[in-house]
C-alpha cells in the first residue's frame, strides 16, 4: 500500500475521516496477514515509511504508525503519506544469557 492520505474532505468530519483512515490501515494488514506463507517463512512483517509527502518519508517501525498519523491530525496537518510493504519474517533464536521480555 502506497497512499497519501487526505484529511481535510468538504463536507466530512475530520475525526471520521481519520478513523476510516486507520480501519483502512488496519484492514490492509489483517489481509496482507492472512496471506499463506511461503516455505521457510514465519511471519508477514511489513517495511514501513510515513511522512507528510511521498518525499518527506521516512521508514519507521509498523508499531508506531498510529501515533505517527495522531501526531501530523493534532498538528493540524492536511495529509500524510503512508507505504506499508508485506515482507519475509523470520523468527531468530535469542543469545544465550538474555532474559526473555515479560
Amino acid at each position: 500500500m502506497k497512499k497519501t492520505f487526505k484529511l481535510n474532505i468538504e463536507g466530512k468530519n475530520r475525526d471520521r475521516v481519520l478513523d476510516a483512515v486507520k480501519n483502512e490501515i488496519r484492514k490492509y494488514v489483517k489481509r496482507e496477514r492472512r496471506r499463506e506463507l511461503p516455505e521457510g517463512v514465519d511471519f508477514w512483517d511489513f517495511d514501513c515509511r510515513f511522512g507528510a509527502t511521498e518525499e518527506q518519508a521516512v521508514v519507521v517501525h509498523f508499531a508506531t504508525l498510529t501515533e505517527l498519523i495522531d501526531g501530523i491530525a493534532q498538528g493540524g496537518g492536511d495529509q500524510f503519506y503512508v507505504e506499508i510493504l508485506a515482507s519475509h519474517g523470520r523468527r531468530q533464536a535469542r543469545p544465550a544469557g538474555v532474559a526473555p521480555m515479560e
